[in-house]
């Protein structure tokens, strides 16, 4: 019995694929619909996927930054020199050649324009102490030298070269009344470190008048598992009022409102999209169950049941979504795996550049969301294909 109900199936499902060249109009606008949908979808979720992986390669679990109580960015944290020294001093901070492996830190906006536009734009000025490139496990100069401490000298961010404008090595960037001079390039495993500019912190706070104050400290710790006590160290301090993450914790933290927005907006653009093409799957596959009528209708009178005819008009339409998904990943792939570009990090309102990432998994999404796609649109003609009267099905032209 069910070797019979297969092999009706399968002639079914034959008869259809040949028939596939006398309506190829409709079936290469039904590709090109499944094909557009998964294309633009998986180029849109791979902006968050980009963006989680620069954060992702800044994150490390042995090294801890530390903010003032209450702050949950860089922007509104703040200490003192006094307090960036009591917090350097923990029994938890490894300790190399010159002392605690850790780097009192200030973060500032400079504008700088865009290379594609030439608009300016907010761009990371990171003053930073001589363990700062220690701290950045990937980091190496790439181009030119390390800045000279005292002096108004910058190194640049492999992203933020590539981005912006007038940051090359000899170049001046104006910034106020300060003139930074270029020095050298970086890069750091493609991490958010790379959309920064690096120079001296006591040079950066004269700059901008900060007086001795720094915004955060970053510190290698002793071991993954020393953080509880040095989090409960640093609390027991009556002059400091902290909070404590590892690098992981705190760009994950980061992280989450982009990507949130971005897998949001993807999810719409999918059901918008989506919705268009499952109306040019329908269409096809009911102009292939309207050219086959009297085909199906002498089927069915010969002896083969419905079953047959819906699964084979499903498994067709599924054909299709799988051929246009296919495509799809592949133009998504081709397209916009790797492409640089720039995007607003709302906790410090200042760009950072990041490469799309096109994941596997983001491929397998796309090919599942196009399966669902070519069964959804071949549904119904299905349901009318079983459902035609043998009578009225042999009366057809």
């Amino acid at each position: 019995m069910l070797g019979n109900w297969l092999a009706q199936i399968g002639a079914v499902t034959l008869m259809n694929l040949r028939n596939v060249p006398q309506r190829l109009g409709a079936t290469i606008v039904a590709l090109v619909g499944v094909a557009g949908v998964v294309t633009v979808v998986v180029g849109v979720l791979s902006i968050g996927e980009g963006f989680r992986a620069v954060l992702d390669e800044a994150g490390s679990e042995d090294v801890a930054i530390v903010l003032r109580g209450g702050s949950t960015d860089e922007m509104t944290s703040g200490f003192s020199q006094t307090e960036t020294r009591l917090i350097a001093d923990s029994p938890q901070i490894a300790r190399g050649g010159i002392g605690a492996v850790a780097s009192s830190e200030l973060y500032v906006i400079t504008e700088v324009p865009l290379r594609a536009a030439g608009t300016p734009t907010n761009v990371p000025l990171r003053g930073v102490t001589g363990e700062a490139a220690e701290l950045r496990q990937g980091f190496r100069i790439t181009d030119g030298r390390m800045f000279t401490p005292g002096t108004f000298e910058i190194i640049v961010g492999r992203g933020a070269f590539l981005e912006f404008a007038g940051l090359e090595v000899g170049k001046t960037l104006s910034s106020g009344t300060t003139q930074w001079k270029v020095v050298g390039h970086f890069q750091d495993r493609g991490s958010v470190a790379e959309s920064e500019i690096w120079t001296d912190a006591t040079v950066l706070q004269g700059a901008y008048n900060r007086g001795t104050s720094f915004q955060s400290v970053r510190a290698r710790l002793t071991s993954p598992l020393a953080l509880q006590a040095f989090k409960d160290g640093l609390t027991a301090v009556p002059r400091l009022n902290v909070r404590v993450f590892t690098e992981r914790q705190y760009y994950e933290e980061q992280s989450r409102s982009l990507v949130l927005l971005v897998s949001s907006v993807g999810l719409v653009i999918a059901v918008l999209m989506g919705l268009g093409a499952v109306f040019a799957a329908l269409n096809t596959m009911y102009s292939a169950v309207a050219t086959r009528t009297r085909e199906i209708a002498t089927l069915r009178a010969l002896g083969f049941g419905s079953a047959p005819v819906v699964v084979s008009v499903l498994v067709e339409a599924t054909l299709l979504g799988l051929v246009g998904g296919v495509i799809g990943m592949a133009i998504a792939y081709l397209a916009f795996n790797g492409l640089r570009a720039s995007t607003m990090n709302f906790s410090s309102f200042s760009q950072i550049t990041f490469a799309f990432t096109v994941t596997p998994a983001l491929l397998v999404q796309g090919l599942v969301y196009a399966l669902a796609l070519g069964l959804l649109g071949g549904l119904l003609p299905s349901l009318r294909a079983a459902r035609l009267p043998v009578i009225i099905g042999l009366r057809e032209l």
